[in-house]
């Protein structure tokens, strides 16, 4: 897989609710706490599910106290369960499919993850063996999410990511250590390794901070305004609430749609390639 096949492939990694049953607004459950005004369990569709599995209060989620809502991105699990895995089937004219089709759904979200991590480390420019391993992992990806529910509900997911997962860690420190080769003055290589760091609330403003290695790092509410992010690994940090207003991401790894939604940002913010911006970010 060439690099711009990679790019297009991370691309089109994105929900298509005209496609899907209304899955995380049924299948998954809801806590009242800033995110969601209401106590939902898994497997009952929220109130505002219409039959036709669009949302009524979709423009207004945020007004209404859907925060949560906003946020989540299933990267294209839900009509791909919908569509594929079921084969176009919904669990109101088939009752029966739906408690195996509601757990099956975050099974595909998952996959899909590790498929969007997968195909976007395709794209950059990586030692052969490197690419060689990558590829492998995508078709093994590719051909369990066309298995059936009963598989993959079978599947130890712990298990299936660990392989991709070292893999990443070595992608990660390859790209990195070759920016900072390029840096006028770097720092020595362990001074940007921040992984699970506590930084809630810091600032962080205008920082020169890349090829930082933030994976797992709690950045919560952290000021990044402004802040020159290109080159960090953001795998699994936790980004709610931080602000990016004015902040270089442009070539930032392994962020997601739904770690971008859960930070702030406007206009200026410089996204990579594979990022829509949130529609609820000041201009």
């Amino acid at each position: 897989m060439n690099h711009e096949t990679a790019q297009n492939s991370r691309k089109r990694l994105t929900a298509d609710c005209s496609k899907c049953f209304g899955l995380c607004c049924t299948a998954l459950n809801m806590i009242v706490s800033s995110d969601f005004p209401i106590n939902k369990a898994a497997g009952t569709p929220c109130d505002h599910l219409q039959s036709n599995y669009a949302c009524r209060i979709h423009r207004n989620l945020r007004e209404k106290g859907f925060k949560g809502c906003t946020v989540y991105d299933c990267l294209g699990a839900g009509q791909f369960v919908s569509q594929i895995t079921f084969k176009g089937q919904n669990w109101r004219d088939h009752p029966k499919l739906g408690t195996i089709m509601f757990q099956v759904f975050p099974v595909m979200e998952q996959i899909h993850e590790m498929i969007a991590y997968t195909v976007e480390a395709l794209s950059y420019d990586l030692p052969h063996a490197l690419t060689d391993k990558l590829s492998s992992q995508l078709k093994k990806l590719r051909d369990i999410t066309k298995c059936e529910a009963e598989y993959l509900l079978s599947l130890d997911l712990v298990k299936l990511r660990a392989p991709l997962n070292e893999l990443l860690t070595k992608i990660s420190a390859s790209v990195r250590a070759n920016y900072i080769e390029k840096l006028p003055t770097p720092k020595s290589y362990e001074e940007y390794d921040h992984g699970g760091s506590d930084w809630i609330g810091k600032q962080l403003s205008g920082k020169d901070l890349r090829a930082f290695h933030f994976r797992g790092a709690y950045l919560i509410a952290a000021d990044l305004r402004r802040a020159d992010l290109r080159a960090v690994d953001f795998i699994g940090a936790d980004l709610r609430d931080a602000d990016l207003s004015g902040a270089n991401l442009m070539t930032s790894m392994f962020l997601t749609q739904m770690q971008i939604n859960s930070a702030k940002g406007n206009v200026k913010t410089i996204l990579p390639f594979y990022i829509q911006r949130p529609l609820h970010w000041s201009h």
